[in-house]
């Protein structure tokens, strides 16, 4: 892998954090459906010569954009090793296993997408900054982010739910590398403007996911602080707290069905031609 500078971000998507969404993969690919359709309707929307998924996990996004457009090239990057390995697997798209934010790419894309993956860089600035010299003079960013917390509860149910019982677990603060990274959109558009982009256009996006009800247990078990919390507990001591946590979902869930809002923006940018 290139070298790094998100050091606590490699630590954690090449260890816990990473095997639990490459393990995961299924699951999150349906729990983000609406995403990845969003996105490749933006890949569809004009001819295309080159795609790059930046964050792109287990894959998910880039072989559905690559399906979609047919012999464009299309390449995912991702700092997490173990989800790199997952989407390694398909042999029909290109994925590397670096940090986006200095990995040296060639100037070959028309288009970069990112399906929340760009919300960890240290260094948000000299991360876009690098992105762009990804892409094309007039090429496209399409990327989506999540909104505040508070604008997503279903988000933060788990760690409300169990604070009590574990007042230590890791709280991700806005405006720190993390899931609300880019949750303020007037932050987003500073990074975007300073590090070169151009026509920077941030809309809302609100969408509804789903899954089965019977999967709502393996996704607290294996995603997120809570999640990593839970794996080394006793099983009598992780079978209560999950209890507690399952609970609290209960407003989410209906005839079988988890269904929760979700609040995100879509940030559109173009490289200077």
């Amino acid at each position: 892998m290139t070298p790094e500078v998100n050091s606590e971000q490699a630590a954690l998507w090449n260890g816990p954090g990473g095997h639990g969404w490459a393990a995961a993969r299924d699951m999150v690919d349906v729990v983000l459906q609406p995403f990845e359709d969003l996105l490749v309707a933006a890949a569809r929307e004009r001819p295309r010569t080159g795609v790059l998924d930046v964050g792109c996990g287990t894959g998910g996004v880039t072989r559905a954009i690559a399906a979609a457009l047919g012999d464009v090239p299309c390449v995912g990057v991702d700092i997490s090793g173990p989800q790199i390995a997952v989407a390694q697997e398909s042999t029909n798209v290109r994925f590397v296993h670096a940090d986006a934010q200095v990995h040296a790419f060639e100037p070959q894309f028309d288009l970069i997408v990112s399906r929340f993956g760009v919300m960890f860089f240290d260094d948000p600035v000299a991360a876009f900054r690098n992105l762009g010299k990804a892409a094309k003079p007039g090429g496209e960013l399409r990327v989506v982010v999540w909104r505040g917390k508070d604008e997503n509860p279903f988000m933060t149910t788990a760690e409300r739910a169990v604070a009590p019982l574990m007042p230590d677990l890791p709280t991700f603060d806005a405006d720190a590398p993390g899931p609300y990274g880019l949750a303020d959109p007037d932050r987003a558009r500073k990074v975007l403007d300073d590090s070169g982009w151009t026509g920077v256009d941030i809309r809302k996006v609100d969408l509804t996911c789903t899954m089965p009800e019977d999967v709502l247990p393996t996704y607290l078990t294996m995603l997120g602080p809570v999640g990593r919390a839970l794996q080394p507990m006793p099983e009598h001591e992780r079978a209560e707290v999950l209890g507690t946590v399952l609970r609290a979902f209960e407003e989410f869930v209906q005839d079988g069905e988890v269904r929760f809002p979700t609040a995100s923006w879509e940030i559109r940018a173009l490289t200077p031609l």
